[in-house]
């Protein structure tokens, strides 16, 4: 059939291809090699995780230190995206103390020794948008001959121990190292501390209590529980425990402590609860005084 109009054969050609569209946008989309490959490179230092997310670039026969990288200037140390450095514990970066989290990582090159850079900015791109009021380190670092070449840019860790390692930049016939320290064992203390609270002692020997069976062991959890901080719960607990065992003296020193810890509580213990041992350390004093 011949269409009379332009317009109605502009329609039926319309018609012919938009079918197809939603067809074509569902194509999957190519992949290509990028020229600077990304790269991660994790390492656990004691209980701290470091991780370096950043992108290769390849020498390629070109000169790199002084021209393809400039003396004197901001880079981003890679290609592409920022280079990032992330600390899962406070850390120590050439003797300065930085909190946990994700720093961009921007070093100054130069003919002698260089700057490194970490900064707040982790999110921005390369060096294009480096500020340097958001920096939050910046320290001196001598780089060193490599002892065989690296065509493409790569981070790596020498020297490991539990609280410290060094971080090498290696590309071309460079290496450029960094050292970050840790205060392991107060890292590994202060979890402990987080974990084995004074609840947790304190309940099992509580469940020996209400069920009148394995005191010696409820006593040592107490104190266990005690050492870790003081509540009115784990002094009521030692109180009724030492009462139990016929030691006065104890009961009523463990039961005021408990009361005055339910007076300087920010959440108090529930008003019968203190009330009842109230009339529980007034019998003991009673008992105790022979009247």
């Amino acid at each position: 059939m011949r269409l009379s109009h332009p317009r109605a054969a502009l329609f039926a050609a319309l018609a012919a291809i938009l079918p197809a569209a939603p067809a074509a946008a569902q194509q999957p989309q190519v992949q290509f090699p990028r020229l600077s490959p990304t790269a991660t490179v994790t390492q656990t230092i004691g209980v701290t995780e470091v991780t370096l997310r950043y992108s290769r670039p390849g020498v390629k026969g070109r000169q790199i230190w002084g021209e393809l990288v400039p003396y004197g200037e901001v880079w981003r140390t890679g290609a592409n995206e920022n280079t990032t450095i992330s600390f899962s514990t406070p850390v120590k970066v050439e003797g300065t103390e930085l909190p946990a989290g994700t720093y961009g990582l921007q070093t100054i090159p130069a003919q002698g020794d260089w700057t490194l850079i970490l900064s707040k900015d982790a999110d921005a791109w390369g060096a294009f948008e480096y500020k340097p009021e958001n920096d939050a380190l910046r320290a001196t670092v001598k780089p060193r001959p490599s002892e065989h070449p690296h065509e493409r840019l790569q981070f790596s860790f020498e020297d490991l121990t539990d609280t410290s390692a060094a971080v090498v930049l290696a590309w071309e016939k460079l290496e450029v190292p960094f050292k970050l320290e840790m205060d392991t064992p107060k890292l590994v203390l202060a979890k402990a501390n987080e974990t084995l609270r004074w609840q947790t002692p304190y309940q099992a020997a509580n469940y020996c209590l209400d069920n009148d069976t394995c005191l010696e062991e409820a006593e040592r959890w107490l104190a266990a529980s005690l050492a870790m901080g003081e509540s009115f719960w784990n002094h009521r607990a030692m109180a009724r425990l030492l009462e139990k065992k016929n030691d006065a003296a104890g009961a009523i020193a463990h039961a005021e402590k408990a009361l005055a810890a339910a007076k300087a509580a920010a959440n108090p213990p529930p008003a019968n609860l203190v009330a009842e041992l109230e009339s529980s350390l007034a019998g003991w004093k009673s008992k105790a005084s022979g009247k």
